[in-house]
């Protein structure tokens, strides 16, 4: 198991914003670690999240398992196009009718 450690003093990331209601404890604990490092709530809150997802190898397992899926699902679709380029390339460009055309 790593260890959890905070920088002091270094707060600035780019940020999405996230709503979430916190316990009462949990945020005067949370207002105290802000204080006490010297960084503003927002990094605190992320580096607590990203160190507690790093921790959970279930959930590891399962993102590594959705990003493998994902890219596996990225691949068939960009060879699917490629091969539909392909195809196209070799039979000759589209010839579309003109809105002027006959109905």
């Amino acid at each position: 198991m790593s260890k959890f450690k905070i920088e002091k003093g270094v707060s600035r990331i780019k940020r999405v914003k996230l709503q979430a209601s916190i316990e009462e404890p949990v945020a005067a604990e949370l207002t105290l670690m802000c204080e006490w490092s010297n960084n503003d709530r927002n990094y605190v809150v992320n580096e607590l999240l990203r160190f507690a997802l790093s921790q959970d190898a279930e959930f590891q397992a399962y993102k590594e398992s959705v990003d493998s899926s994902r890219g596996e699902e990225a691949s068939t679709r960009t060879g699917s196009v490629r091969s539909r380029v392909a195809g196209a390339a070799k039979t000759g460009p589209l010839v579309t009718e003109s809105a002027s055309g006959t109905h």
